[in-house]
């Protein structure tokens, strides 16, 4: 059986895109981040009730070496078909290795090191800017998006944006320019509860130390963030992947 019958099979549809519920359009980023989230859930440690979650992922991991691959991708949106007998498809490969590999496991100190560096630097600003215009100002959706960030970062994201709107480098949303006080006291009241609904979890969970509960702080903001699955973790699981296969192909050079 095919890759396409096989997704029928599995997953109810041929289409490689909606098996990962993107569009034909999408992204070489969009793609990973969104065959990420799929295989999370039917990784084989994380779904052991579904009888076919190692066929599933196996399946998923078949596809995005396919639409990985800007030869096989293209034959494959402009004919409909996957050549089978591709090396991409036919070689013998361990897929969860391949997914290991894709994704390698991030670590407390691996946040906090790219916490350090992201925050005032000029990625930092354009990603801002972007949520911004992207919210046209609404100040609730842009904090609730932006990477590593509390509620004590709002005054400077405030200011990167002012800044922005000064120079005439975007729109001065009245979302932004003329929120109101109850608006922004709302704001920090919802903050001061996840944060303390974050504190109650660490406890009835028995844990202590500073990393458990950086853990705790990230799941609880994942928590409250399900609608925008790519946030900070898995941007950041997606900026380490592009780490990682830099450093392969320096490997494989010096051979």
């Amino acid at each position: 059986m095919g890759l396409l019958e096989r997704c029928q099979e599995l997953f109810k549809t041929s289409n490689l895109y909606e098996v990962l519920g993107i569009n034909k359009e999408a992204t070489e980023a969009e793609i990973r981040r969104s065959y990420y989230k799929v295989s999370l859930k039917v990784h084989p440690d994380r779904a052991p009730e579904d009888p076919q979650a190692t066929e599933k992922f196996q399946v998923l991991g078949k596809l995005y070496a396919v639409l990985s691959d800007k030869e096989q991708r293209a034959v494959y949106d402009e004919q409909g078909v996957v050549d089978e007998e591709s090396d991409v498809l036919s070689q013998d490969r361990c897929w969860e290795d391949y997914w290991r590999l894709l994704f390698p496991k991030i670590t407390v100190q691996d946040i906090l090191e790219f916490e350090s560096k992201y925050k005032g630097s000029d990625e930092e600003r354009q990603d801002v800017i972007q949520l911004y215009v992207q919210h046209q100002g609404n100040m609730d959706a842009i904090t609730a998006s932006a990477m590593c960030c509390s509620q004590e970062d709002e005054p400077r994201l405030c200011s990167i944006i002012q800044a922005a709107i000064d120079s005439g480098d975007v729109e001065a949303f009245p979302a932004f320019t003329k929120e109101s006080d109850k608006k922004k006291r709302a704001r920090r009241k919802r903050a001061d509860r996840e944060r303390q609904e974050a504190e109650e979890m660490q406890k009835e969970m028995g844990l202590g130390d500073e990393d458990d509960s950086l853990v705790m702080m990230l799941k609880q903001k994942q928590k409250s963030r399900e609608q925008n699955f790519n946030s900070f973790l898995s941007d950041l699981e997606a900026k380490y992947s592009k780490k990682s296969e830099k450093s392969q192909k320096g490997k494989k050079g010096k051979k």
